[in-house]
């Protein structure tokens, strides 16, 4: 994991679209207070637990753990995504009856349809994961002589995935619009969801942003925009943080 002068730019753009986590006001507060100028030094660069994933394939996690490190990497603002675990919590979320499509309707007809109308086509979530996931790999090998998307530079690597973002890269089998966001979502979700799932180890996202976590009672802060929450956060299973 590497610092990127990209980095903290990419990180605010990301918690501001943290649509997912039910945020109080004093959270929200802590945010806009502390993260737009903070200063302070960037905490020591941690490392993943030791994970055997059982979803992917050996070839499949070392683009996983690649591709999650360029989209959260470690900064002077807090943890990356890798030291966090969200590998772990992806793995982990593509063995979910929700990964398989167990509660999504997935019958015909497959048509092309815009997107106020959700997604449309025959493939779960996991097999959208793994097919872009092989698909990608295949487009780096045939542009950057054999190289998977794993054995690029940060910077290529980066280019890959803006290009993957903005639709410039025609995957075999797949959108490379769908993979990317249904991937980023995935990152997302295990940086900053409850501990138990695998990513956002020991609270770290939580303790970046001032989210309080699973705290019964914080009413008295609700009105209170100029100080950010003093409590550190506290986990589904009442582990503080």
């Amino acid at each position: 994991m590497s610092d990127d002068q990209q980095s903290p730019s990419r990180r605010r753009t990301l918690i501001k679209t943290l649509v997912f986590v039910p945020m109080g006001a004093g959270a929200a507060a802590a945010i806009q207070q502390n993260l737009p100028n903070a200063t302070a030094a960037a905490p020591a660069e941690g490392k993943p637990d030791a994970y055997t994933p059982k979803f992917f394939t050996a070839t499949e996690w070392k683009f996983v753990i690649a591709a999650v490190d360029r989209l959260i990497p470690h900064d002077q603002h807090g943890p990356g995504a890798v030291e966090l675990g969200v590998p772990e919590f992806l793995d982990r979320h593509m063995q979910s009856p929700y990964a398989a499509g167990a509660i999504w309707y997935m019958q015909g007809p497959f048509l092309e349809a815009t997107s106020e109308f959700g997604y449309q086509g025959k493939l779960a979530l996991k097999d959208i994961i793994r097919v872009g996931i092989k698909a990608v790999d295949a487009h780096c090998a045939s542009s950057f002589s054999g190289k998977a998307f794993a054995d690029l530079d940060l910077r290529m690597q980066e280019a890959v995935l803006k290009d993957l973002e903005e639709g410039k890269i025609k995957l075999a089998d797949i959108s490379s619009k769908l993979f990317f966001a249904d991937f980023l979502a995935e990152v997302r979700a295990g940086y900053f969801a409850d501990p138990s799932h695998g990513g956002n180890k020991n609270m770290g996202a939580w303790k970046m942003i001032g989210y309080p976590g699973m705290r019964g009672d914080y009413l008295e802060w609700v009105k209170i925009r100029d100080k950010p929450y003093p409590l550190g956060p506290v986990d589904l299973a009442g582990r503080r943080g």
